[in-house]
């Protein structure tokens, strides 16, 4: 029978896959796209959605946008207290032949708050308007790519941000759900 991999060879195999990700953006046309993609992250794609949301669809959109600004509050007090918590330094802190291709946010890595809004933003969105899942869903996706080949999270960051972020935006459509908000 074969053991589990160590931690610290778990470890090696993940920093060797930021080292091959962030190389990706040595070239142009993926540079661009994962830098645009991480910026609309940073919260401007997830306001005008509200904000869309409320003009397209009135006092459902409202109520829709309010649950999201709450949920993305909860994340947002989440994932910052977990930074504080664990410290992690992000990949390029660690690794010099690993690029930051943006400036980073905050100082620690763990976990990717890009990703966890990202999830939390798009299964709440997607539980509201079911019809969003085809821009939502591949955004949510690229966020996620972006933080890795940017240099700024471990794909674990990444991983644990997608747990984080589905586990918060499950428990509050759960507590909508109890109020009656949801149909």
């Amino acid at each position: 029978m074969s053991q589990p991999p160590s931690p610290e060879r778990l470890a090696a195999v993940e920093h060797a896959w930021c080292l091959q990700a962030n190389g990706l953006c040595a070239r142009r046309l993926p540079f661009h796209y994962f830098a645009t993609v991480s910026r609309l992250g940073d919260g401007v794609f997830w306001y005008l959605l509200m904000a869309l949301l409320i003009a397209a669809d009135g006092v459902d959109g409202l109520r829709a946008s309010l649950h999201l600004a709450a949920t993305g509050l909860a994340a947002l007090l989440l994932y910052k207290r977990l930074k504080r918590w664990t410290r992690r330094p992000r990949p390029f802190a660690r690794d010099l032949r690993i690029r930051a291709w943006v400036a980073p946010l905050d100082e620690f890595s763990f976990p990717s708050g890009h990703t966890l809004h990202a999830v939390a933003f798009s299964v709440v969105a997607v539980a509201h308007y079911p019809v969003l899942a085809w821009l939502l869903v591949p955004f949510a996706a690229s966020v996620a790519v972006s933080r890795v080949v940017l240099g700024l999270h471990y794909p674990s960051d990444v991983l644990a941000a997608t747990g984080i972020g589905g586990l918060l935006a499950g428990g509050s459509l759960w507590l909508v759900d109890l109020g009656g908000w949801l149909p």
